[in-house]
């Protein structure tokens, strides 16, 4: 029979150290942490051998008290907190009071300290936890802690660490990010002697960004903010340019906690989904700042994770900081209140909108004798002086024009219609002359001294899917019965995902019924899907919604069913006549965000005159 034994306390520290130190990158980041929190404005951090053989970090902070320097590296001593109630109110990054004892147990560490209320400072040594000698030094204000060998004592964790390159590489990354969200505060870092960066104290962050991560991030970033009752978020997001195959440069921070949060990644993902090139993953450097009440950062040794306490809710704040940044950006580029005046479309009565794939059907004879009247007209009209001509020439010309606000709401705004309106619409590029179409595919179109070229597909899609979220917003998705009900078995976690989002389906336009256990029956689906393989697209549906986790808005669990409308978009190598493309450029221009596909491909890209005069060596 085994019997039970009572660790001793160098055998329970060496145990509890490995969930605090797990690495060189570990001993670096407490220790730095330490440093901010002790008020430093010059931290010196100095790595040898990746880490392993040497770390040292000196700051000019408030330092030790000497009589607590000992008392400094016992398990559970801080000067963070005082009792239970003090972690659901942390201000610090530090709190736990388990770093240094950690990291003394596994290591050879010596610290130097000094306050500026005394005269001298002290110094400790301390080889596997046994403290070798204390005593009294002269140095400058502040703490310089050196751990050498570390893991010597405990040989298993060593075999475990990676090369010292890539020691140094996770050390490295993590420094810049904290250097990132402490631009206040001036960093220094060596590695085996060697320059890595120096950061200088300005309290600009985008100026420790150029410094930490280069002039092509810099270039491509796009600043963010939003802020509600019980937080507020800031921070930055790169384009395309910058998108990577991985995750690996997103940095976030909470109240200036580096963390790692699938909900708030997810977030930002989201949001940027319509606007990112498929397989890559979005640059963006975070800051949540939030009442410390409202979160819980002791959910990990590491304190790496935290819990917020209304964890949708700070997903949507996120998510619509981004999303509504991205767009901006999109619209700036493209020049929007530069290129063409400012043009609002009024509906001249209010219609009903049907949620119905846009018709790209050759127009009418007397649709195409609406359209070259208009046309008429309006240079008559703005060739027209006299004031009082106007009023006439609009109101004469009105009786000859059916009133279909979809097809000949822009050319009215054009005449000067001003009747009552209820709806306001829009446009966000300039008006396009139709060239042709390349490749079946691809639209060409001009308009000034610019050259469009518009993605027949994507630009559909992207109609179909605004249409499709209005539907779902204004709650006038039109569906359709099938002839024949889609009786649809599911495993029993795929029931369940669609029971805890039975409303978002029945706002989507579905019409479905329970059938039996874990079986449903479809009976309506949206009209705009066209006549997709349903039992197929249902289970992506699902699938998609069970990736994406739980935390999320509504309205993003919308789009997942949104997107799935664009299975009904034209396709590349559709041969369009010219009304065709005119009807659908007109349509892309009504967008919110008509430069992207849901999906984040661009669908329209556009070159100046001076760009294809440099490519063909006209100018210089």
């Amino acid at each position: 029979m085994k019997r039970i034994h009572v660790l001793s306390q160098q055998t329970s520290n060496k145990i509890a150290a490995g969930e605090v130190v797990e690495r060189p990158y570990s001993v670096v980041k407490e220790l730095v942490e330490n440093s901010i929190d002790a008020e430093s404005k010059n931290i010196c951090i100095e790595i040898y051998d990746g880490g392993q053989e040497s770390i040292k970090v000196s700051d000019d902070g408030i330092g030790i008290h000497p009589e607590d320097i000992e008392k400094a590296f016992n398990e559970h001593a801080t000067s963070k907190i005082k009792e239970i109630a003090d972690i659901y109110s942390i201000n610090t990054l530090g709190f736990r009071g388990e770093a240094l004892a950690s990291i003394a147990s596994v290591s050879n560490v010596v610290l130097k300290t000094k306050t500026k209320y005394f005269d001298f400072g002290k110094e400790i040594s301390i080889s596997g936890g046994n403290i070798n000698y204390i005593k009294e030094i002269g140095c400058s204000n502040g703490t310089a802690i050196e751990v050498n060998d570390l893991f010597y004592n405990v040989p298993a964790r060593q075999k475990f660490l990676k090369s010292a390159q890539r020691e140094a590489v996770l050390i490295s990354d993590m420094l810049t990010r904290i250097a990132i969200v402490n631009s206040d505060i001036s960093f220094k870092y060596y590695k085996n002697g060697k320059k890595s960066f120096i950061t200088y104290a300005n309290d600009n962050v985008l100026e420790n960004i150029r410094i930490l991560y280069g002039k092509e991030v810099y270039n491509n970033i796009i600043s963010f903010e939003k802020h509600i009752d019980i937080a507020s978020v800031h921070g930055y997001v790169g384009n395309a340019e910058i998108s990577r195959g991985s995750r690996n440069r997103q940095s976030i921070f909470v109240n200036k906690r580096l963390i790692k949060s699938k909900l708030i990644t997810a977030a930002v993902e989201n949001a940027f989904k319509s606007f990112l090139t498929i397989n890559k993953f979005p640059f963006f450097i975070l800051f949540i700042d939030i009442f410390p009440e409202y979160i819980d950062v002791n959910v990990h040794p590491t304190k790496s994770e935290i819990k917020f306490q209304q964890d949708k809710v700070i997903f949507k704040l996120v998510f619509d900081a981004v999303h509504e940044a991205l767009r901006n950006s999109l619209k700036e580029s493209f020049n929007i209140n530069n290129d063409f005046p400012s043009i609002e479309k009024n509906n001249s009565q209010s219609t009903t909108i049907s949620q119905i794939p846009i018709d790209l059907k050759s127009p009418s004879k007397e649709e195409h004798m609406n359209k070259t009247l208009i046309k008429e007209t309006k240079s008559v009209f703005e060739n027209t002086t006299d004031k009082n001509t106007k009023p006439n020439i609009t109101s004469n010309i009105e009786q000859y024009i059916r009133a279909d606000a979809k097809s000949l709401n822009y050319e009215n705004t054009i005449l000067g219609n001003n009747t009552n309106s209820n709806t306001n619409t829009t446009v966000n590029f300039p008006e396009l002359k139709i060239i042709g179409q390349f490749n079946s595919t691809y639209i060409i179109a001009e308009s000034y001294d610019t050259l469009y070229i518009v993605d027949q597909h994507a630009a559909h899609e992207k109609i179909l899917f605004e249409k499709f979220r209005k539907g779902i917003a204004n709650n006038s998705v039109v569906s359709q019965m099938l002839v024949t009900p889609l009786v649809k078995e599911m495993t029993p976690e795929e029931f369940v995902i669609y029971a805890e989002n039975s409303d978002i389906f029945t706002d989507t336009g579905f019409n479905i019924e329970i059938f039996g256990e874990n079986t449903i029956a479809i009976r309506e689906v949206p009209v705009i899907l066209g006549k997709p393989d349903l039992s197929n697209l249902f289970e992506q549906i699902v699938d998609n919604l069970r990736n994406m986790g739980t935390g999320k808005t509504t309205e993003v669990k919308y789009d997942v069913i949104a997107k799935m409308a664009c299975k009904a978009a034209i396709k590349a190598h559709d041969k369009l006549s010219l009304d065709e493309m005119a009807r659908l450029i007109d349509d892309l221009r009504e967008c919110d965000d008509p430069f992207t596909c849901p999906h984040g491909r661009p669908t329209i890209i556009k070159f100046t005159l001076n760009e294809l005069e440099k490519k063909f060596k006209r100018i210089q």
